[in-house]
C-alpha cells in the first residue's frame, strides 16, 4: 500500500448518537417492506448505554451487556389496542456496548446493528430465531 492509499485513521472517529440514528433507520429501510409495514408506530430510539432501572431489571452485569431493547406491548399481548396513557412501543439500540460487541465481530457495523434491530422487532412479534435470521438475510 502506498502513502496515498492509506486510510486516514488520524480522522476516523466512532460514529455519534445522530450518525448511528441515521444509520438504524437506514438498516430499518432495508428490511422487507412487508415486515416494516408490521412495525407500524414503533420508535426507535439510539442511546449511548441503558439507564441504571434497565440494567438492574435485565440483570446485566456490566452497561456494555444489553445491545438493544424492545419495551411495550408484543401482538400477541394485544400491541393493536394501546390503552390511553401507554406509552408506544419502543427499541433501543445502545451505541457503546454496539460498538463494543462490533469490535470483535468480522462483520460490518450495518450487520451488526441489523442484527440487533431484527431482534428487537422480533420480539415485538414473538418471531423464532429462524424467522428473524430469514428477516436479516433478506435484508443484505
Amino acid at each position: 500500500m502506498t502513502k496515498r492509499d492509506a486510510i486516514d485513521w488520524a480522522g476516523a472517529a466512532a460514529p455519534g448518537l445522530e450518525d448511528f440514528d441515521l444509520m438504524a433507520r437506514d438498516a430499518f429501510a432495508e428490511l422487507p417492506e412487508d415486515f416494516r409495514r408490521l412495525c407500524e408506530g414503533v420508535v426507535i430510539r439510539v442511546e449511548d448505554f441503558p439507564d441504571d432501572e434497565t440494567l438492574d431489571e435485565m440483570d446485566c452485569e456490566t452497561e456494555f451487556d444489553l445491545l438493544g431493547l424492545f419495551r411495550g406491548r408484543g401482538l400477541a399481548q394485544g400491541a393493536a389496542s394501546m390503552q390511553t396513557g401507554e406509552f408506544p412501543n419502543m427499541i433501543w439500540l445502545y451505541r457503546r456496548p454496539i460498538l463494543d460487541f462490533w469490535a470483535q465481530q468480522e462483520e460490518t457495523l450495518g450487520a451488526v446493528v441489523t442484527h440487533v434491530l431484527v431482534h428487537e422487532i422480533g420480539h415485538h412479534f414473538g418471531l423464532s430465531d429462524e424467522d428473524m435470521e430469514a428477516i436479516e438475510a433478506s435484508a443484505r
